[in-house]
């Protein structure tokens, strides 16, 4: 099973997700090809009722923890309770270009 899978299943069996997006940007790293150890997360879940956004990260980082330790480097975090994601009307923010994106030697 591929990482973004791994992932997407674990969020989806611990948050419900009213929507959830899980995108391998690891193409824009400087990683070799084939890695797959830079995310974006975009999870809509009423889970997040109530909590401030280091503590829905800090869940997510609970959930993922064996693959923070293991292969993920990076994990870009969009969390939102349903109706934050309806005041949003669905936009995707597009995650900010790599520092370190030049060639691998």
């Amino acid at each position: 099973m591929m990482i973004r899978e791994q992932i997407e299943d674990k969020l989806r069996a611990a948050f419900n997700p009213v929507f959830l997006e899980v995108v391998d940007e690891s193409y824009r790293h400087n990683v070799p090809a084939g890695s797959e150890s830079h995310f974006k997360v975009v999870l809509v879940s009423d889970c997040f009722t109530g909590e401030r956004f280091l503590q829905r990260h800090r869940m997510i980082y609970g959930t993922l923890k064996t693959e923070l330790a293991s292969t993920v480097h990076a994990l870009a975090l969009h969390t939102y309770t349903h109706k934050e994601w309806e005041g949003l009307q669905d936009t995707l923010f597009a995650s900010p270009p790599c520092r370190g994106a030049g060639s691998i030697a």
